[in-house]
């Protein structure tokens, strides 16, 4: 049995899927069912079943995950303890990123640490947000600046940097551009360009729809980059999904309330709750420049 052994089956165990969770952890799917294949036969039982499109815990497994996580919590601290020892002479801060995002002030943050603690490594990781919250829950990542929908999770820690409405965008003198406003049963009318699932800003409009029984938004298009979501709105492919502030990068285009949406779209720092200079450090770089 091995530390990877271990993160793998946590992942598995949080994602309910082994293609998800290799995604998670950047290997294949063979490779994540090979070593999970392997922790079983050393435990003398499986841990899943797989019977169904979803890996369930089985009951061993349930009982297995508590313990999982906390030899993987274990491995955190005892990495704290040596970077205490050490003053933050040497080590490594790894630090996820959304795909595709570009925040000054994280960048300004990351230049003063490294400036006061060069001997630290910075590893940068970009994802969509709920493998950066999922990151940062099973330890694979120190801090994430990520997109949520409504409040932080409770088990982390966070810092909420921006929290704001979702905004239809579209081409000047389109239909819905003379209209002023939309609400979220009407967007249903038009074909939407949307991030993808699992960022932050689709979570708040899937969950905005969750509530209202048999409406769903008309995805036509999905992009990763808010620019590019833009930009196939501004020609015409579909009404663009976006938050305030990604809109109003776009001032050709025009910008439409979505009435009816109340879970606030947030960008936020998560990372976990434990004793360590490197990141307390860093938490603190990120206050500064982040005013």
């Amino acid at each position: 049995m091995d530390l990877r052994q271990l993160e793998y089956f946590v992942a598995v165990a949080e994602t309910g899927s082994f293609t998800r969770a290799a995604a998670r952890v950047h290997i294949t799917q063979s490779g994540v069912s090979a070593q999970i294949k392997a922790l079983e036969h050393e435990l003398g039982a499986e841990l899943f079943d797989r019977s169904g499109r979803v890996a369930r815990l089985t009951e061993a497994g349930a009982a297995a995950l508590r313990h999982a996580r906390a030899a993987l919590d274990s491995t955190l601290d005892l990495r704290d303890a040596i970077d205490d020892v050490k003053g933050l002479v040497r080590g490594r801060l790894t630090i996820g990123m959304v795909t595709g995002c570009e925040v000054a002030p994280l960048f300004d943050a990351l230049a003063a640490f490294h400036h006061e603690h060069p001997g630290i490594e910075l590893e940068l990781a970009e994802a969509n947000s709920d493998h950066l919250v999922a990151g940062v829950r099973t330890g694979s990542l120190d801090v994430a600046l990520a997109g949520l929908a409504g409040e932080p999770p409770d088990q982390l820690k966070s810092r909420v940097i921006v929290s704001e409405r979702l905004v239809a965008l579209t081409a000047p003198g389109s239909e819905l551009a003379m209209r002023g406003s939309v609400t979220v049963t009407a967007l249903t009318a038009y074909e939407t360009i949307c991030l993808p699932v699992g960022t932050g800003i689709r979570d708040v409009l899937d969950k905005a729809f969750a509530g209202r029984t048999g409406l769903r938004p008309e995805v036509a298009l999905v992009a990763t980059s808010p620019d590019t979501v833009a930009g196939l709105a501004r020609r015409g492919l579909g009404v663009a999904v976006l938050s305030e502030s990604m809109a109003a990068a776009h001032p050709d285009l025009v910008s439409i309330p979505i009435d009816g949406i109340d879970i606030p779209a947030l960008l936020a720092l998560v990372w976990q709750d434990r004793t360590s200079p490197a990141l307390s450090a860093f938490i603190r770089h990120c206050d500064a420049a982040f005013g």
